[in-house]
């Protein structure tokens, strides 16, 4: 048995004002495939064979109902997605994916399994707990031009279903990163993203520059849930000309891998989305936390040092579903959900919406072994299933055709 180590947050610890409240939410693993906790482990396959376009992505058509030994039509990049096929071992299901099609062979991922920014660090903190190689990608912390030491304490507590944190994006700042981590990452075989932040469209522009061409760095994702200090601190991700600008700006600074992670705090997601899209996206990572704040039962007053910290766990899966489900119908590229997965059923349900892959995060936590439990199962899964791959199972829920564009928010009214 590996050795394990504690993992602590930054800042003095606080009492829980929630004291004797479920540990965020979390549920013993679970699977479809009829097995329970304690799925045996198959390692990774050997080295990605292929990527396939998620069935529905963009489109709205779902993914139908196929006999055995056939293949589904639609493919990205020319290369047909894995069909269902009698007799097939665990061992032999093909889990890779391509989040970057636009740019072919540029960020395959042997499993649709990463770990959100913020709940791994730099990768490196669990090298003693768990196989990172195993996971699919690493969003390391968020990274800005410049240090930042983050808001101040208290910056966690615990909810009812999840957590709120308001770290800050405390970091050592991009040249940092670059001469701590970046000769690390190079010699590892799982990609490595950073999830780069910033207050202007400068600040992006200069992170990224930096980052270009950069050993070990294989990807950018764009955390623009940040405020545009232009726009009198208006977050990027909420107003769909900003979301634009930046993304556009940092196509043009570099050729990596771009995603770009949208935030939930929005009426109507999809015209952002789409607008992301056609600035030069090659991937759209949905969602980031949402804004809470937790009351101090001692004080009557807000308990984080910040007032505001961002909702995360179980408790935000619905929206996460539902915002997954809208930008599905309404993009081409892939779509990498997050929000709340910590079992198969998790992970099945945001493939059906239309997510390629998924991202791990709050549950890493309560047991950092969580994201490679995914991967053994999902592999299981679609082995019990009789598929040679998992992207059958994109998009099923979906529509024949994209629901009405939203004009005042009022589908989401019980």
């Amino acid at each position: 048995m590996r050795r394990r180590r504690s993992i602590v947050t930054s800042g003095p610890r606080t009492r829980s004002p929630h004291a004797g409240e479920p540990r965020l939410g979390l549920r013993a693993p679970r699977s479809r495939a009829g097995g329970a906790a304690g799925t045996p482990a198959v390692g990774d396959a050997g080295a990605p064979t292929g990527s396939g376009r998620g069935i529905g992505s963009g489109t709205g058509a779902r993914t139908p109902a196929l006999p055995a030994g056939t293949a589904p039509a639609g493919s990205w990049a020319g290369v047909p997605a894995g069909g269902p096929v009698s007799g097939v071992a665990a061992a032999a299901v093909d889990l890779s994916v391509d989040l970057a099609p636009r740019r072919p062979g540029r960020l395959v991922l042997r499993n649709p399994v990463l770990v959100a920014s913020g709940t791994f660090g730099y990768g490196v903190e669990y090298g003693e707990v768990v196989d990172v190689e195993r996971l699919g990608a690493i969003c390391c912390k968020g990274t800005t031009l410049k240090p930042r030491t983050g808001n101040p304490p208290p910056r966690v507590t615990e909810t009812p279903g999840g957590m709120l944190n308001s770290i800050g994006l405390q970091n050592p700042g991009v040249d940092a990163v670059i001469e701590r981590y970046a000769p690390l990452w190079a010699g590892w075989q799982v990609p490595v993203l950073v999830n780069v932040a910033g207050e202007s469209i400068d600040d992006y522009v200069g992170v990224v520059q930096r980052l270009d061409g950069v050993p070990g760095v294989a990807g950018i994702e764009l955390n623009i849930s940040c405020p545009n200090v232009g726009k009198g601190g208006l977050q990027f991700a909420v107003d769909r000309d900003a979301a634009a600008a930046v993304t556009a700006a940092v196509r043009r600074a570099t050729d990596l891998p771009l995603l770009v992670k949208l935030s939930p705090n929005v009426t109507d997601i999809r015209p952002i989305a789409r607008a992301i899209e056609d600035a030069g996206a090659d991937a759209i990572t949905a969602i980031n936390t949402l804004s809470g704040i937790a009351v101090d039962r001692r004080t009557g007053r807000p308990l984080l040092g910040n007032v505001y910290g961002g909702l995360s766990g179980p408790a935000i899966r619905p929206v996460g579903l539902r915002i997954v489900y809208e930008v599905a119908q309404v993009v081409s590229i892939p779509v990498v959900a997050i929000g709340g997965v910590g079992a198969l059923d998790d992970v099945l349900d945001y493939l059906a919406v239309g997510a390629i892959a998924v991202q791990v995060g709050t549950a890493i936590f309560a047991d950092p072994e969580v994201p490679l439990r995914l991967v053994d199962e999902l592999r299981a899964y679609c082995a019990a299933r009789g598929l040679s791959s998992h992207l059958p199972l994109v998009g099923t829920a979906l529509p024949a055709r994209p629901g009405r564009p939203s004009a005042k928010g009022v589908e989401y009214r019980p």
